[in-house]
């Protein structure tokens, strides 16, 4: 007790002690604001063969602005895949931010050189939260659960010639839920607009001709989201309350 007192009684063993870990909290209202990226692994032709599947994604939009297949997984590839699709986006300083979790890649020192050279803000998840990734752990849970996803793959070829065509099915045709089920496409390069406006006055003409099938009167088109969040506190402050 006396030395409870003093404040003697402690752990004597050194103990590994993690940091502090702020939430991220990332807000896009526009296409190539706030940027989400992974990699994943694709089974190879054997046993313990794995090749590996590094893809960019626009949050605001769901566009998968750049994707590339390799042998490993390194901080080399994933700083010339980054470096790329800025060029092909045209990115300009200080506009950007990229999000992802805490990879040997993702935190990889010439990463972190890359962004601050292009001007870029890195943002990192939490350790162990899934949560904080939300739309890139959704997008490969798209082309894993797809129908004509294969269990393997022969090769390196194989596997990209497989995504190239999943890919462009994912960002032209796939009618997403997220962003009022338009595609990908025409929310990044803001088609959306027009878009919706046509559907509509289709689903006005329907309701003209049939307007004893739509018992809730006229239908609208689904709207597209203003913004996208990565842990909105709004959403995080009703869950408490």
């Amino acid at each position: 007790r006396i030395l409870d007192a003093q404040k003697e009684v402690r752990e004597r063993r050194n103990q590994l002690r993690h940091p502090c870990y702020t939430k991220p909290e990332l807000l896009a209202t526009g296409p190539n604001q706030v940027w989400s990226w992974d990699i994943t692994k694709l089974k190879g032709p054997v046993k313990w063969t794995y090749y590996y599947l590094y893809v960019i994604l626009d949050i605001y939009s769901r566009y998968v602005v750049g994707w590339m297949v390799a042998t490993q997984e390194t901080a080399c590839l994933a700083k010339r895949l980054i470096q790329e699709t800025c060029e092909k986006q045209q990115i300009e300083p200080d506009q950007l931010i990229i999000h992802s979790d805490r990879g040997s890649a993702m935190t990889a020192k010439t990463t972190a050189q890359l962004l601050g050279s292009l001007g870029i803000t890195k943002s990192h998840s939490r350790p162990h939260v899934s949560n904080d990734n939300p739309y890139s752990e959704s997008q490969f849970k798209t082309l894993k659960y797809s129908a004509t996803f294969p269990g393997h793959f022969g090769s390196v070829q194989d596997s990209s010639s497989f995504l190239s065509g999943f890919i462009h099915w994912y960002n032209n045709e796939h009618r997403h839920s997220g962003i009022g089920m338009m595609t990908p496409q025409s929310v990044h390069y803001g088609f959306a607009d027009r878009i919706r406006e046509q559907r509509k006055i289709i689903l006005q003409k329907a309701y003209q001709e049939r307007p004893e099938r739509f018992i809730n009167g006229v239908p609208t088109p689904q709207p597209i989201p203003g913004n996208a969040w990565i842990n909105d506190p709004e959403k995080q402050k009703k869950k408490t309350q």
